[in-house]
């Protein structure tokens, strides 16, 4: 008997693949009709740029394990994801560091005088940061808040930063020298072929049967054990409720040429309602200049509905009241694994979901007896 796997993301794609080189087979069944869940990477057939179809998403990582299993089933070319925000009309760097600084107060700091300058804005007084708005106001003072956190907050989540976990700025990005690079991992790239190729060849095995546009509802096959990557309420027919998501709306726009010049630029003010605009040719920096068209994204964010692609869980308080009780349901469910974003209702990066998937093979391939199967 061969195991379930719900959802063809990189959640199931890895569970899968792990399982099928120990001789495990597995049904992998998403509903959708492409690969890679909201990965899913696509050539525009009127510009020819590859599209982030459900958004940017951009590789990078500090587990080794990850980054070498990536590297396995695609070629990942060297990527730096430098974003820019449009500030009343002016351009500036993110994360914010000293050419922000240097740029917004019109000033030629060095790092210690910037270091200093900004703790003279900041709010001392906040010892311990309870809200995402008290967390940057202890860290950034009100100028830089106003300027590229508060409005952008408000749009991207519908709701105050002053309602909002501290947690969501766990590690404010604010650096005293002026690199720019967003992240901080050491692992950081762009698959050459797109993230669909990247699924594609990891759920490339004989043991591994993919089942397109079908519902894991409607499935009448028996299985020795279900590996679920999909919303963890709907497993459940939402009996208790729904939980709380953000969704993204992406209005296209093609141009000739070059449109903004970089891949991602911010628009924190709250006069603007979109949160940013992503030109996606850019996302692959060793091809942009054969296209002589463009493709652009403008992102609007809202509260998401039943038919509404979820990406953003909420995981306020009445969110994870209510996850708490589904989370004790899905403890009591014998033969079901709750895998990825949605089933567990957590915000992971890439490398996050497969660094889990990996454990959660490892664990069932630990359990796993042939003789059972």
């Amino acid at each position: 008997m061969r195991v379930c796997i719900v959802g063809a993301g990189f959640s199931g794609a890895v569970i899968a693949r792990m399982l099928a080189e120990k001789d495990i087979s597995s049904l992998v069944v998403d509903e959708r009709n492409h690969l890679a869940g909201n990965c899913h990477t696509e050539r525009d057939s009127e510009t020819g740029v590859m599209v982030h179809k459900y958004g940017p998403h951009i590789f990078h990582t500090g587990i080794e394990r990850v980054w070498k299993f990536i590297n396995q089933h695609g070629v990942m070319m060297p990527y730096v994801n430098r974003v820019k925000a449009n500030v009343a009309n002016k351009i500036y760097s993110l994360p914010v560091n000293l050419h922000t600084i240097n740029q917004f107060f019109g000033e030629a700091f060095s790092p210690a005088e910037a270091r200093a300058f900004v703790e003279s804005k900041a709010r001392m007084d906040i010892d311990e940061p309870q809200t995402f708005e008290e967390q940057a106001l202890r860290f950034v003072g009100n100028d830089l808040y106003e300027a590229f956190f508060k409005g952008y907050t408000r749009k991207q989540w519908g709701c105050e930063p002053s309602e909002l976990p501290a947690s969501i700025l766990k590690r404010l990005p604010l650096r005293f020298n002026y690199d720019d690079n967003y992240f901080n991992h050491p692992y950081q790239g762009m698959p050459r072929d797109g993230y669909t190729a990247i699924v594609a060849s990891i759920l490339d095995h004989p043991k591994i049967e993919i089942r397109l546009g079908g519902r894991h509802e409607d499935l009448t096959e028996d299985f020795a054990h279900t590996f679920y990557s999909g919303p963890l309420d709907r497993y459940f027919n939402y009996d208790l409720g729904r939980l709380g998501y953000r969704t993204l709306d992406f209005v296209p726009e093609r141009a000739e040429g070059d449109y903004q010049g970089t891949a991602v630029i911010n628009y924190p003010d709250e006069s603007v309602p979109f949160t940013r605009i992503s030109e996606h040719k850019h996302f692959a920096p060793w091809e942009a200049d054969s296209f002589d068209k463009t493709i652009v994204f403008r992102e609007y964010s809202r509260l998401c509905g039943p038919d509404d692609v979820p990406y953003y869980p909420i995981r306020m308080v009445a969110e994870t009241q209510l996850l708490e009780q589904y989370e004790a349901r899905a403890a009591q469910e014998k033969n079901v694994t709750f895998v990825g974003r949605l089933g567990t209702y957590q915000y992971l990066d890439m490398d996050v979901t497969i660094d889990r998937a990996m454990d959660v093979a490892e664990a069932y391939l630990a359990a796993y007896s042939p003789v059972e199967a």
